[in-house]
């Protein structure tokens, strides 16, 4: 969907979503540059401050992370935005789907040092 002009105009949706509070907490500003770290990874992401993500929970949009080395996409490799792909963690595993844990992946948000 990220490779078509018409698909990834107007409004961005490659930020990662998180609760005022939680913003007001770390001393972020909505539209800054943090740092989502998993056990595994971290990946550097502008946030937006959303009062629909419930204190303590932050969302990262899925389907971007079309920079590497490969991408054969035009559209899409121009679009910003990292992968969530990046942060899971091969060792959790949801047992009820039997599949790897995507959804409730512990991360932790900091301010990047400028």
């Amino acid at each position: 969907m990220h490779n078509s002009e018409r698909l990834v105009k107007g409004k961005p949706g490659h930020q990662l979503l998180m609760n005022p509070a939680d913003l007001a907490a770390r001393d972020v500003a909505d539209g800054a540059r943090v740092r989502v770290r998993t056990r595994v990874r971290s990946v550097d992401v502008e946030v937006v401050a959303s009062d629909e993500m419930m204190p303590g929970v932050v969302s990262l949009p899925h389907g971007w992370g079309h920079h590497y080395a490969g991408v054969q996409l035009s559209v899409a490799s121009k679009t910003p935005g990292v992968s969530v792909n990046d942060l899971t963690d091969p060792e959790l595993f949801d047992e009820l789907a039997g599949t790897a844990a995507l959804n409730g992946v512990p991360v932790t948000v900091a301010a990047i040092s400028r």
